[in-house]
């Protein structure tokens, strides 16, 4: 009897702790489905970091094509280097663009006078332009620069902004800053055109082939460095016959540079050579000629201390207060 009645007891409380209990897990069931949907409510925009949560699009969503950027043909870049070089009124320009026409044997091309851009076998417009500003005297080509020369008299800051925009715009172009035409039998308006002197020629002696191997692997890049060129005009009774061009041509210390630097190199290599020296040409030879007998004036007339120059005591500008 205690049994059963310990039992039945048993079996009511149970029951009534039952209902109780599922009641307590529904209500917390629900409150965390609650806090979920709260805390979904707060996830934050997907961004491009977050490739594991990204959601995949539906078939009858079409992918927004990205449009490709438009290729641009023949598009190229125009950087103009300006550099200075040894002499004083001469300017190497590097405009980042193939200056020679192909197939020119020749490395460089120089222009002298405004006569020469216009006559054949390579006129140049872009020297024709340049020639044409007040100052300017000659224009030189060389295969990747272009060197411009002025008059001791004109000032750089004068002239420079307009050089500078020329060839700018002679670049920018595209256009080819070296016409190639045929020329008549003795028509020749261009210097170092024709062909390279320090190539080899099969007909050369020993030592005439090592001068120009010298003079092409040792010399001529630190000239075209400076603006300029040489010519091998030849080789006579151990004298070796040069000539200078570009910006090399009118400098004041192309004497030092065929003295101490391509004489002492190639009679260092070579025993034969004996000595060098510079060519003029017919006009260079007068315009010497009539600059000595200037210098001699202008000494008797101001003293022998009186130097050619515009500025200074002794000058032609100068006057005693």
């Amino acid at each position: 009897m205690t049994t059963n009645s310990i039992a039945t007891t048993a079996i009511r409380a149970l029951s009534r702790a039952r209902p109780a209990a599922q009641a307590k897990h529904v209500n917390g069931f629900a409150t965390s489905c609650r806090r979920s949907m709260y805390y979904n409510a707060r996830i934050p925009a997907i961004t491009a970091s977050s490739s594991r949560t990204r959601p995949r699009l539906q078939p009858h969503h079409q992918p927004i094509p990205f449009a490709q950027p438009a290729v641009i043909s023949g598009s190229r870049t125009i950087f103009i280097q300006t550099e200075s070089t040894p002499n004083a009124d001469a300017l190497k320009f590097l405009p980042n663009h193939p200056i020679l026409p192909t197939g020119l044997s020749s490395p460089f091309l120089e222009y002298l006078s405004p006569r020469s851009t216009l006559a054949p076998p390579y006129p140049s417009p872009l020297a024709a332009q340049l020639l044409n500003v007040d100052g300017i005297t000659s224009v030189f080509y060389g295969p990747d620069f272009i060197t411009v020369t002025k008059s001791p008299e004109t000032n750089w800051a004068h002239v420079k902004p307009e050089v500078f925009s020329l060839i700018t715009e002679a670049v920018s172009s595209g256009a080819q800053i070296v016409n190639t035409v045929e020329k008549g039998a003795a028509e020749s308006g261009q210097e170092g055109g024709e062909q390279d002197t320090l190539v080899y020629d099969e007909n050369d002696s020993e030592v005439v082939g090592m001068i120009k191997e010298l003079l092409e692997t040792r010399i001529r890049p630190s000239i075209q460095e400076d603006g300029g060129d040489i010519e091998f005009r030849g080789f006579e009774n151990g004298t070796v016959l040069l000539k200078l061009r570009g910006a090399c041509r009118t400098c004041d210390s192309s004497t030092v540079t065929l003295k101490n630097g391509i004489e002492n190199m190639l009679m260092h290599y070579i025993e034969e050579v004996k000595g060098v020296t510079q060519v003029l040409d017919q006009e260079e030879e007068i315009a010497m000629q009539e600059f000595a007998k200037f210098e001699e004036k202008l000494k008797q007339t101001k003293g022998p201390d009186a130097v050619a120059s515009t500025v200074g005591k002794g000058s032609l500008d100068y006057a005693e207060a």
